[in-house]
């Protein structure tokens, strides 16, 4: 598989969802839901501290050592998706690998930069961030990770009341708010599990099997 195939793969869902956050931030406030196919696709804007579904660790510290685990891994990651390129590895694994480091750095440029290049997004005040403030809302390996994707499936739905012990109850199905980059990393994660064997119990095909471009 060529490399610049995986490099405009990466490029493509870097761009898409950086573009979505930039658009999400500087048009929505904190909070704000619009409508896209009536109520089970809306644009919710969140932020959050954390990983991929609102996934985080406690306090300044654990969002500066998320911070710094998600720059490793992508630096690793560069390696790894040139080696397994070199190597011939499968075409599918090779693309589920690179779907995972696309969202990886996508979500990476939110938490380095995002604190320093938007000010604060507000519900109480319906204050939407502007870009390039004089002053940003926090400091380098700071910034807070935009989410707006939200398709509540079921939501504040009743339990039957004929079910043993949840009868009556309310429930949701799937709450998360996610975005691009998160559903790229799923994605990748997902295939993988699934073709597992099919991308494992096959070895490499051999360099001089045909060169790379």
């Amino acid at each position: 598989m060529k490399k610049r195939t995986i490099f405009f793969i990466i490029c493509l869902i870097v761009i898409a969802d950086q573009a979505l956050k930039i658009y999400i931030k500087t048009h929505y406030y904190a909070g704000e839901s619009r409508p896209v196919l009536g109520s089970w696709f809306q644009l919710y804007f969140i932020e959050n501290e954390g990983m991929a579904y609102g996934w985080k660790l406690g306090g300044q510290w654990g969002k500066v050592m998320l911070t710094l685990f998600r720059l490793v891994a992508v630096i690793l990651g560069v390696f790894y998706i040139k080696t397994i390129i070199e190597k011939k590895y499968p075409r599918g694994y090779i693309i589920c690998i690179a779907l995972v480091f696309a969202g990886a750095l996508g979500n990476l440029i939110d938490s380095l930069f995002y604190g320093m290049i938007f000010d604060n997004s507000s519900a109480l005040s319906y204050n939407v961030a502007k870009i390039f403030p004089p002053h940003g809302y926090a400091g380098f390996m700071h910034g807070r990770v935009v989410d707006m994707l939200y398709f509540p499936i079921i939501n504040h739905a009743e339990i039957p009341g004929w079910i043993p012990f949840l009868g009556g109850k309310e429930f949701s199905f799937f709450n998360y708010i996610f975005n691009i980059a998160d559903a790229s990393v799923s994605a990748g994660v997902i295939a993988i599990i699934i073709f597992r064997k099919h991308f494992f119990t096959r070895r490499p095909r051999e360099l001089n099997d045909e060169p790379l471009q």
